[in-house]
């Protein structure tokens, strides 16, 4: 019983802390630096807030891109990228892969190959013909 109220205070004490606009504002500007592979983290701030962003950024840039040690690709994947791939992958679009490193056409490939389990052929050409009455055309390349 002991036990419990302990962790229930350290949750409630951490959940504060998020909540506070000066925590949230460092952890934010950490994250940001973290995502840049080409920022090393640079001692200016070491606040818990900022140290935590700068780790959370730096890890989901590392899931998508690889350890920034093994090299800085020439094309950085996003979540944005990512979800390209993933429309490309519903519409059966082809895709162009140059410039990824093999650790990223791994992710590439995943977000890809969700979007074609889901395609639906017939969904794209409405697609594509709505497009074109609005004057989007799109170049079918294979």
């Amino acid at each position: 019983m002991f036990g419990k109220r302990i962790v229930k205070y350290h949750i409630n004490k951490e959940m504060k802390k998020i909540f506070s606009p000066a925590y949230r504002q460092d952890y934010v500007e950490g994250y940001s630096i973290g995502l840049n592979p080409f920022q090393q983290f640079y001692s200016g701030k070491k606040n818990e807030a900022f140290i935590t962003g700068f780790n959370s950024g730096r890890s989901d840039y590392e899931s998508m891109n690889g350890y920034v040690s093994d090299g800085i690709p020439k094309r950085i994947v996003t979540d944005k990228v990512l979800e390209d791939f993933l429309i490309a992958g519903l519409l059966g679009l082809p895709i162009d892969a140059e410039g990824y490193t093999s650790y990223q056409i791994n992710m590439i490939e995943k977000w890809y190959q969700s979007g074609i389990e889901k395609y639906d052929p017939n969904q794209s050409n409405a697609l594509f013909k709505i497009l074109e009455k609005n004057g989007i055309l799109i170049k079918e390349v294979f």
